[in-house]
């Protein structure tokens, strides 16, 4: 792809990344509040909360870890076939952590959910979900994160992390992707 057909693909600018900094500082100061003297774990979920992950840590003011998961679930049509097959694991114990899942969109909540339930039967402290960008229309399970960073309507989005065929991770916003 060029760089012509690159920035045509973009239809417009939907996050700017201001709007984004700012959100990031402000959920970063709410973390260090909370846990500041305990002991957390941010999970990140590849690969499109990378870059999420690598801003929200630099404002989180207290000690902090971190690790990486890839999930994915498999899926016959609209029918999830009920298994998250985890591709890449996190290699320590979480049972004395706080652990704060960092994933970049939720939409259908499958994969997140079960993802959700393989780390909560590893028994940490406490399990949080934050979201940089939450598509509730497109839920198709029972799932509630607790903290999203924007709330967008059903779009596609590019930008930040997020991809189309692995391009467009790059851009400092998140723009509405043209097909």
């Amino acid at each position: 792809m060029d760089t012509n057909e690159f920035n045509q693909r973009i239809e417009r600018i939907l996050i700017t990344e201001d709007e984004i900094k700012t959100k990031i500082q402000m959920v970063g100061n709410r973390i260090t509040q909370d846990y500041n003297g305990k002991p957390i774990l941010l999970v990140s979920i590849l690969k499109g909360a990378f870059v999420f992950l690598a801003d929200l840590i630099r404002a989180i003011k207290v000690p902090c870890e971190i690790s990486f998961m890839c999930a994915k679930s498999y899926y016959n049509g609209t029918t999830s076939s009920g298994k998250v097959n985890i591709t890449m694991d996190i290699s320590q114990d979480i049972s004395n952590y706080h652990v704060i899942i960092v994933e970049d969109i939720i939409d259908t909540g499958r994969t997140l959910k079960d993802v959700i339930e393989v780390l909560k039967s590893r028994n940490p402290l406490s399990l949080k979900v934050i979201t940089l960008l939450d598509k509730p229309s497109r839920r198709l399970v029972e799932l509630d994160t607790d903290i999203a960073l924007f709330t967008i309507p059903d779009l596609f989005v590019v930008g930040y992390g997020l991809d189309c065929a692995e391009y467009y991770r790059n851009l400092p916003y998140i723009a509405v992707y043209k097909e």
